[in-house]
């Protein structure tokens, strides 16, 4: 399975745990076994992302909330695009995946899954989070 394609998986995945706020190990369990994925290598990659958000939330939730423009808060972010901001800036800081390919790859999901703003939105802020951490003054 191809990168892209696991990361669709795992924003999914991400989305179902944001919406839910149940048992996190039994929602993957659960979503593994409803998509029938037995692949190791994507499990390895799902199970990774969704614990990575899970230890470094209040990191992730505060760069997003830091980021956001006067009188926004994260309770009015669209579950879907906090679920790829989740995703995207846990791969730029936490997975080390190159900040240009994250970014990419999410607003193309957001293109797929969100509302019409939702591309700009997410692209906006992470762009001030590559911007604060410094991301784009590596390679």
């Amino acid at each position: 399975m191809q990168r892209t394609a696991m990361r669709e998986l795992a924003f999914k995945l991400v989305y179902e745990i944001e919406v839910q706020k149940d048992d996190i190990e039994e929602q993957v369990e659960l979503f593994l076994e409803s998509n029938e994925i037995t692949d190791e290598k994507v499990i390895s990659y799902l199970k990774d992302v969704v614990n990575g958000i899970e230890s470094n939330d209040s990191e992730i939730n505060e760069l997003i909330s830091k980021n956001l423009k006067e009188n926004w808060s994260l309770n009015r972010i669209p579950k879907i695009s906090l679920s790829l901001l989740k995703l995207a800036i846990y791969e730029m800081l936490y997975s080390k995946i190159p900040y240009k390919v994250a970014i990419n790859e999410v607003v193309e999901l957001a293109k797929k899954y969100g509302d019409e703003a939702s591309p700009n939105f997410i692209n906006g802020i992470l762009a001030s989070v590559v911007k604060e951490k410094g991301l784009n003054k590596e390679g």
